[in-house]
């Protein structure tokens, strides 16, 4: 069997597994639009806000669904000896992390479409400025950087019951400085330039851009250039530092 073929059998194997874990489901597809109802329903349903929350719960879907996901999974896999069996089959490397890498760009594409169509239908964005190329470069670069910093993050995480405690103390900090629930206006300049520095600022400034005002890719350029060095830096990472067990 190619390796192709091996890829699509393994990316249809995680996507049952991943339907077989309910907290798994519930992390990646509910949490993000818990938190879209919850605070488009406390704060209002101003449009000026609904701006800043709908593209911010979108780029914190992202985050979620690759970098979250990976970094737990792969811990998980090589903690259970997962991937030291693996390394010992006949399966290449590249169709196993080939699928489970496809199974994660599936769920931040289903949590980008949903946030984008809860969003316009839900709370009346206009479809008007709606720039689906852009939509599709942001939420692709988003992936392909948060996935590679995910599995990177993985190899600093000495054992799965410590792998809470090192994602959240990057996650937690990133979504609350990168404009994910606010406009960033306002940071102070120490925090401003640290979400500056940072991929989750660049993700959601994109998907703003594609949902809310329609401004082409042209004009964030930049943000673009971020994403594609910090996916550098983390295949770098990644592949650098991998371990089977």
């Amino acid at each position: 069997m190619s390796t192709g073929a091996l890829l699509w059998r393994q990316f249809r194997f995680e996507r049952r597994m991943f339907w077989r874990n309910p907290s798994a489901a519930f992390f990646n597809f509910a949490l993000p639009l818990i938190f879209l109802f919850l605070i488009a329903s406390v704060f209002g349903s101003k449009t000026k806000d609904l701006n800043t929350l709908v593209p911010g719960i979108a780029g914190l879907a992202v985050m979620t669904t690759t970098f979250t996901a990976l970094a737990f999974n792969i811990t998980f896999l090589r903690e259970q000896g997962i991937l030291k069996r693996v390394r010992g089959t006949p399966m290449p490397p590249v169709a196993y992390f080939g699928g489970l890498l496809a199974n994660a760009v599936a769920n931040a594409v289903v949590q980008v479409a949903l946030v984008v169509v809860i969003g316009h239908v839900v709370y009346g964005l206009t479809w008007r400025h709606l720039d689906v190329l852009e939509l599709a470069v942001f939420t692709l670069a988003g992936v392909v950087a948060f996935g590679s910093l995910g599995i990177a993050m993985s190899h600093a995480i000495p054992n799965f019951d410590a792998a809470p405690a090192y994602v959240n103390a990057v996650f937690l900090p990133m979504i609350f400085i990168s404009g994910t629930f606010y406009s960033t206006s306002s940071l102070p300049g120490v925090l401003d330039a640290a979400a500056r520095a940072l991929p989750l600022k660049h993700v959601i400034d994109g998907l703003r851009a594609a949902i809310v005002t329609g401004s082409g890719i042209g004009h964030h350029v930049g943000a673009l250039l971020a994403l594609v060095a910090w996916s550098i830096g983390g295949v770098t990472l990644a592949v650098r530092f991998f371990r089977w067990e």
